[in-house]
C-alpha cells in the first residue's frame, strides 16, 4: 500500500522521463513481459541457491514491474488488455519466485521450509484473489499487504540471507491480508443488499461497523 502512494506521487515527474522511450517502440507491454523474464531468471538463481544474485534480479524486476504503470498511466496508454496482462504476468511472477525457493530447499531436505514457504506462496495468491473477486462486486479491497511490499521482502529475505524469517513475515502477512480483505468484502456485500432493500441484509454487529471505518 505505501509503495503504491509512492508510485503515484512519481506519475507525472517519471512518466516525462519515459515519454522519449516510446519513440523506440518501448511500450508499457513490453516492460511487463522483460519483468518477467527476469523475475523468471531470478527464480532460477534462488533454486540454485545464489540468493544474493536473485535478490539484485528480484530488485530489477520490480522496477520494471514498477515503471510499466506509471508509463501508461502517465502517456495515456492505459489499455484493459495492458491491465490484464500486467496482472497475469504478476502472477507469473509472483508463483516463480516461491516455486524457485520451494525447489531450494526440497533439494536441501528443509521441509519445514518447503512448507513455511508453500505457506507464503498460498498466502500471496489469496491476496490477489480475495482482491480480485471482490472488485468484480464492486467492493474497494486494497487493504493490506500489497505486491510492490512482497516483491521487496523476498529481495531483502535474498540479498541479506534472511529467508526463512521473511517468508514466515509473508506467510502471516499474506494470510492476514487475506482474512482482512475477506472481512471488508463481508461488511460491503452486506451494505450493498441492504442499499437494495435485500431481506437477506442482516444488521451488521457493531464490531464489524467500527473495524470497517
Amino acid at each position: 500500500m505505501i509503495v503504491t502512494l509512492l508510485n503515484r506521487r512519481l506519475d507525472r515527474p517519471l512518466g516525462r522521463l519515459l515519454r522519449p522511450l516510446c519513440r523506440w517502440g518501448l511500450t508499457p507491454n513490453l516492460l511487463s513481459v522483460a519483468g518477467l523474464a527476469l523475475n523468471l531468471a531470478a527464480a532460477a538463481l534462488l533454486a540454485n541457491g545464489e540468493f544474493l544474485k536473485g535478490g539484485l534480479l528480484i530488485l530489477v524486476a520490480g522496477c520494471f514491474d514498477f515503471l510499466d504503470g506509471i508509463m501508461a498511466r502517465a502517456l495515456g496508454l492505459q489499455t484493459p488488455f495492458g491491465a490484464f496482462l500486467d496482472s497475469v504476468v504478476d502472477r507469473y511472477s509472483d508463483m516463480a519466485l516461491f516455486t524457485g525457493l520451494l525447489l531450494h530447499y526440497a533439494a536441501a531436505g528443509q521441509v519445514g521450509l518447503v512448507g513455511l514457504g508453500a505457506a507464503a506462496l498460498v498466502g500471496a495468491i489469496l491476496t490477489s484473489y480475495t482482491r480480485a473477486r471482490a472488485e468484480l462486486l464492486g467492493i474497494r479491497c486494497d487493504r493490506g499487504l500489497g505486491r510492490p511490499e512482497r516483491i521487496l521482502l523476498l529481495a531483502a529475505g535474498a540479498l541479506f540471507d534472511v529467508m526463512p524469517a521473511f517468508l514466515g513475515i509473508l506467510a502471516v502477512l499474506g494470510h492476514g491480508t487475506a482474512l482482512w480483505r475477506i472481512a471488508i468484502t463481508w461488511v460491503g456485500a452486506r451494505r450493498k443488499m441492504a442499499a437494495a432493500g435485500s431481506p437477506a441484509a442482516a444488521s451488521l454487529p457493531r464490531w464489524v461497523e467500527e473495524a470497517r471505518r
